[in-house]
Order: structure tokens, then sequence, then C-alpha cells
């Protein structure tokens, strides 16, 4: 009996083993902050690079910027709502302030997609300039990452909706797109601040 116990004290300590998912998406994050660095930084060395074309000055309309970053902002709320749901194992909570949160994201990248068809279609595409091709690389790139987030969220309000309770696996699925989701509203501040704010003044 003894012996038998030795044998399965590894077996019960491997499957109660602390997951590394939530340090390896920190690791994930790092990388995502190199790559938006170096979007930055280009779009600093092309900014003024018009080739006699538009401006941002000409360009953007800062009331609307300002709408889609209040959206992406009070987005980050909500998520916020949905943690503390999950955290207290309450599953209609957190679906519905998920979905709102859903929501907040997809009005955020409808917005931001009305942008840049606006732009093109006023001749102002990414191939007009070096500074139009830095911004859509930069905000397209935003752009892709939300929606990414958007996708993910659907597949967790799924798992949430089929789980029978919010168990250690949800709760640290919801944490590592919870990082991602502010993470991109950090990214995002800096998007409006760099690029909108500075390229009118």
């Amino acid at each position: 009996m003894l012996q038998k116990a030795i044998l399965a004290e590894p077996h019960h300590d491997a499957e109660h083993a602390p997951s590394n998912s939530v340090f390896g998406f920190w690791l994930y994050l790092m990388t995502d902050c190199v790559l938006f660095a170096a979007l930055f930084a280009t779009f600093a060395v092309m900014s003024h690079q018009f080739a006699g074309g538009p401006s941002g000055k000409d360009l953007f309309e800062i009331q609307g910027v300002a709408i889609e970053t209040a959206i992406l902002l009070f987005s980050s709320i909500t998520y916020g709502f949905a943690m503390l749901g999950a955290h207290k194992n309450n599953k209609s909570s957190t679906l519905l302030w998920l979905a709102v949160t859903f929501v907040l994201g997809a009005a955020f990248v409808v917005l931001e997609v009305r942008e840049f068809s606006h732009l093109i279609a006023d001749g102002a595409g990414p191939d007009r300039s070096a500074f139009l091709s830095a911004f859509f690389t930069l905000v397209g790139t935003h752009g892709l990452h939300v929606t990414s987030g958007l996708l993910w969220m659907i597949v967790m309000m799924v798992q949430v909706a089929r789980a029978h309770d919010i168990g250690e696996r949800e709760l640290r699925r919801l944490t590592c797109l919870s990082l991602f989701w502010h993470f991109l509203d950090i990214v995002w501040i800096g998007v409006f601040s760099f690029v909108y704010l500075a390229s009118v003044i």
C-alpha cells in the first residue's frame, strides 16, 4: 500500500501543477509590444512624408476618433465587470458583460473600417504617400488585433456557457483575454495621442 501511495504521489502533483499559460501570454504580449513599437517608430519617420498629398490635419476628424476611443476605453470597463462575475463564478453576469464588451469592440471596428473606406474613397489610400502607408499599417494592425480579440471573445462566451461552472481553466483563459484587451486599449491611447492628435495640432 505504501509503495502504491508513493507511486501515485508524482501523478497527483503533476495533475495539480500550476499552469504557465498566463506567463507565456505575457511573453507573447512583449513580442506584440516590439511589433507596435516598430510601427510607431516607422510612423514617426514617415509622418511628414506627404508626397504633395493631404496631411493628417486635412484628413482626420478628431471628434469621430474621440468617439472610437471612448468606446474602446469603456469596453475595458465592461470587461472588468465580466472578470468580477467570473471570479464570483456568476455565469450569467460574466456572459452579459462579455456580450456588452463584444458589442462595443465590434462598434469600434465598424467605425474604423468606415474611416478607412472614406479615406480611400477620397483618394487618400495607403498608396498615396509614405505618411498614409504608415498610418494605415499602424492603425490597421491594431484593428486586426481588436478583431482577433472579438473572435476570441466569442469562443470564450461559448466555453463559459457550456461549462458547468467557471473553473480554473475558464478563469485562466478569461484572464489572458483580459490582458490582451487591456493591452489593445493602451496601444490605442498611443495611436490616438501620437497619430491623430499630433498630426492635427
